[in-house]
């Protein structure tokens, strides 16, 4: 038998035409001259050759596809089945392309079907003809349709409508539910439908564990249906004898509600599921011109738009959620009744569906996420960047290809760590620069920017810290002076001066280097954590304004670094620290990814515990405080000797790993 198909490289055209070749069929599949590879390929990956599929070539938009004189001589009259699958099942492309691939699509396609004289026309439409019908919706259905605003809806009922009125070929008419992949092999072509909501099961799932239960919504029921059924009916139906001129429901006949197919992908994923629903139906006293007002309110729209961006979920797929219509199939049914083609359940193959997603389709896939690719040829400053941490980090973006600034207070040091950076191939530039005195970082900001343009990346970690008890600190009020002069106040004097040209460009990141001490309040460090504190919550306000002009703020609660920092408070050597090397890959780990807060499991576990019982933090931390002794005082430049760590203090801060004690 010899079949004309349309969209034989697409999604469902594929899965058809390896049906069609188990038949030992010839299939004529019509590209477009620039698309011929993708039928080469086709043919490669289905072990076919020319004979067995052959290219037709010719345009969609064009009338009657686009077939020469030549074509149209050698098939007419030798077609028996005419597939037109081809349409744009993208409910976020534009109106016109839509119309044109859609509407003038299928003209086309059935004129060339009745100058080709097919035996049969099968048009493959989709449950979209409905609209947003409410109730149910049967397989003898038209012209009832409701809600037909959307472009998607509108042009796939047309479509169908062109079928109904125009084609004088025998035909029929198949609606699928949501495509998805394949139930064995989760083979799937794009992300659509269910799919647009894997990422934020993703990024939930990287948040909370397994076991945390979440809130979620109920929602409508979507039609869900894998793409190896929907070929397998496709091929039996279209060769049964007496069944022309009738539409059949490709779907599931008892589909998930919106909530269940998450919670079924949440499982697949090892996400948590959403352990109560919120149904829509709960806010049906609310007026629905009060809903309609609250959700065109411009706060409410760049809210949802944000968030929607940040998932990667077009607003149009929100007109699913509370989806109201229902199919029913019993002509289907009737026709496939002893076939054993059927709808497997979703949560038998999710899981395949999930695996074949993350590893192929996940869009975080596609995005360079390396340091390079990140920083490669952009001017990143470091402060503080002569030693520990800054050091560190300075040589990962030396090594990335960045154009480096580097800044320090002290010019030998500052000297001998450029010639390091440069002996690595680095395009490295160092400027002397005290960060505690405002009128050097006034002359650090005119002389980068007259010299690099603008910033992309400035890592505030330039620090001092003071390991002190508040009693023994009453007259030592310029430990917190000068602490917070270097800690806040520096880092607070680059941002402001650089700024003003991230916001005119549209972009910038700005790393702040914080303590787990703001996190977990630790004792002897008052100061020092104030000072962190501080810069943590200007970071917050700024970044609140600055967000919708893509100026981004990462705080980083770095945990106890081995650093020159800490190296005179001996008791250190003996706890469990991070070296300077794995600190500078949370910073990296900042720049690519760009989060709000990095920090460690520690971290965020003391700041819930201060939140929620912060009388039983408040006792924990000093316990530790008096655990540990303090630092002992200098004498002249004599320092005084200090007794080792005991079995007791490591044990404990073993437990407590990564806070300053």
């Amino acid at each position: 038998m010899n079949y004309f198909v349309t969209g034989g490289t697409g999604f469902i055209g594929r899965f058809l035409i390896a049906k069609l070749l188990a038949r030992g069929a010839i299939v004529h599949v019509l590209v477009r001259e620039q698309s011929v590879q993708k039928l080469e390929d086709l043919r490669e990956k289905l072990g076919a050759d020319e004979k067995q599929i052959k290219a037709v070539v010719g345009d969609l938009t064009v009338p009657s596809l686009g077939l020469d004189k030549k074509t149209l001589k050698q098939l007419s009259g030798k077609i028996d089945h005419f597939f037109h699958l081809a349409a744009i099942y993208d409910m976020s492309a534009s109106e016109e392309s839509q119309q044109a691939a859609n509407i003038d699509g299928t003209r086309a396609a059935v004129a060339a079907a009745e100058a080709l004289e097919a035996g049969i026309f099968h048009h493959v439409s989709s449950i979209a003809v409905a609209g947003l019908f409410k109730g149910t919706f049967r397989e003898d259905m038209f012209a009832e349709a409701g809600k037909l605003d959307h472009p998607y809806f509108r042009t796939k009922h047309e479509s169908e409508r062109v079928v109904r009125d125009d084609c004088n070929v025998p035909f029929r008419i198949y609606r699928p539910g949501l495509v998805i992949g394949d139930s064995a092999t989760g083979d799937m072509d794009k992300v659509d439908g269910p799919y647009y909501f894997f990422k934020m099961i993703q990024k939930i799932r990287g948040v909370l564990p397994q076991w945390v239960p979440t809130i979620g919504i109920e929602g409508g029921r979507l039609n869900i249906v894998p793409v190896n059924f929907v070929a397998d009916a496709l091929d039996h139906i279209a060769h049964l004898p007496d069944e022309d001129g009738k539409c059949f429901h490709l779907v599931d006949s008892d589909p998930y509600k919106v909530g269940e197919i998450l919670n079924i992908f949440c499982e697949a994923g090892h996400a948590p599921k959403m352990g109560m629903r919120i149904d829509s139906r709960m806010f049906g006293f609310v007026p629905p011109f009060i809903r309609q007002s609250l959700k065109n309110l411009p706060p409410v729209k760049r809210m949802s738009r944000a968030l929607l961006d940040d998932l990667g979920i077009p607003a149009s797929v929100l007109s699913f959620i509370n989806y109201p219509t229902r199919f029913d199939a019993r002509e289907t049914e009737r026709v496939l009744q002893g076939t054993g083609i059927e709808v497997p359940r979703l949560p038998d193959y999710a899981p395949v569906i999930w695996d074949y997603w993350e590893r192929n389709l996940d869009p975080d896939l596609f995005k360079d996420r390396t340091l390079r690719g990140t920083v490669e040829g952009k001017v990143c400053v470091v402060t503080g960047a002569t030693s520990g941490i800054g050091l560190a980090t300075a040589e990962k973006l030396a090594d990335a290809g960045a154009i480096l600034v580097i800044g320090a207070r002290t010019q030998e040091t500052l000297d001998q760590v450029s010639e390091q950076l440069n002996a690595r191939g680095a395009d490295v530039h160092a400027y002397q620069c005290d960060f505690a005195d405002m009128d050097a970082c006034d002359r650090f900001i005119q002389t980068v920017s007259e010299n690099h343009g603008a910033v992309d990346v400035l890592i505030n970690n330039a620090g001092r810290s003071i390991r002190r008890s508040l009693d023994k600190s009453f007259d030592r009020f310029h430990d917190f002076e000068r602490t917070m002069q270097l800690n806040y106040f520096g880092s607070l004097r680059l941002i402001m001066g650089f700024a003003p040209t991230m916001l005119e460009r549209r972009r910038g990141h700005i790393i702040n280097i914080s303590s787990i001490g703001v996190l977990t309040n630790s004792p002897r460090f008052s100061a020092y954590v104030a000072s962190k504190s501080a810069l943590d919550s200007f970071s917050r306000c700024a970044a609140a304004e600055w967000s919708d002009r893509h100026v981004c703020f990462t705080t980083i609660n770095m945990p106890l670094v081995k650093t020159p920092m800490i190296a005179p408070t001996k008791i250190y050597d003996s706890v469990p620290t991070l070296s300077p090397e794995e600190a500078a890959d949370m910073v990296v780990n900042a720049i690519v990814y760009r989060p709000k807060r990095i920090a460690t499991r520690m971290g965020v576990f003391a700041q819930v515990l201060n939140a929620v019982a912060p009388k039983a933090s408040e006792i924990l931390m000093n316990t530790g405080y008096k655990m540990f002794p303090d630092s002992m005082p200098k004498k002249g430049k004599e320092v005084i000797a200090e007794k080792g760590a005991s079995t007791d203090q490591v044990a404990f801060a073993a437990i407590m790993r990564g806070i300053h004690w």
